[in-house]
């Protein structure tokens, strides 16, 4: 009994001490991989994943996607610095490529590695739509998403594990497996990952706003993703995602508070 509760307790200081601050919402965050060992390793993914696919350079496309990524990324950087956290950036390491595939999507490695796919360029409709897109991935390695993501998973793994040693009995230990997996995953790490997306949202505005980016292109950016959908989704209950009608509602209402958030940079005319 007293070995179990110096495990828990133990268990309990690492996860305080595994802990980090984002300085977009100041909450605390789960940080049990250290960004010095994340990005490291997401930079050699990248690079292997732009080896394996067809990179797209010297188009207006291709320069595009870049000036309108470093645009965000500067816009960042300024935000941090200008609210006490210089130097945030310092082991980030920003690149931006757009590979031809027809899928509509964009993603954002840890550190700052961005891939976007041809086939989200004509939902985007010009350098604002993709203001919007590339502030949301942008956000999600500037919130650390995906080492909260590992984080969580190995605490989800670490659990399961502990309940399969802690239940005995074969049948109870069944039992536990087959409703942790479900509930775990429904009424955790589902909601989890809504979270960030919401959260991308959030910050991706403000960056897109402070780039010089209309804020309200958000919202229409995510009408046409829906319409594109053919509104075909899970229920959001069961989605890593919001649901578009959700994004649209939260990118609205968030877009005035962007603009006022860009005017403290001096910005005060916006791109569509």
């Amino acid at each position: 009994m007293k070995i179990k509760k110096v495990s828990v307790l133990l268990a309990i200081l690492v996860l305080i001490l595994s802990c980090a601050t984002n300085p977009f919402t100041g909450k605390q965050t789960m940080a049990l991989v250290p960004n010095s060992q994340l990005f490291p390793t997401a930079f050699a993914q990248y690079d292997q994943f732009l080896t394996d696919n067809k990179v797209i350079k010297g188009t207006a496309d291709a320069a595009m996607v870049t000036r309108v990524g470093q645009k965000i990324a500067v816009a960042a950087e300024r935000w941090l610095n200008a609210n006490g956290h210089v130097g945030y950036l310092k082991d980030y390491k920003w690149e931006y490529n757009l590979v031809d595939d027809k899928t509509v999507n964009a993603w954002c490695m840890p550190g700052g590695k961005i891939v976007v796919y041809t086939g989200i360029l004509p939902i985007a409709k010009g350098e604002a739509g993709l203001a919007a897109i590339l502030g949301h991935e942008v956000a999600h390695a500037l919130a650390n998403h995906g080492q909260q993501r590992m984080s969580a998973g190995m605490i989800q793994q670490g659990l399961a594990v502990a309940g399969n040693i802690a239940i005995k009995d074969e049948k109870s230990r069944n039992a536990f497996n087959q409703y942790y997996g479900v509930g775990s995953q429904v009424g955790v790490m589902l909601p989890f990952s809504r979270s960030h997306e919401t959260e991308a949202d959030s910050i991706g505005i403000i960056l897109m706003a402070i780039a010089g980016y209309n804020p309200d292109e958000a919202a229409e950016l995510w009408k046409r993703m829906s319409a594109q959908s053919g509104g075909q989704a899970p229920p959001e209950i069961l989605s890593t995602h919001p649901s578009n009608q959700s994004r649209i509602a939260n990118l609205t209402a968030l877009a005035p508070k962007a603009k006022e958030e860009a005017r403290k940079f001096g910005v005060t005319s916006f791109k569509n």
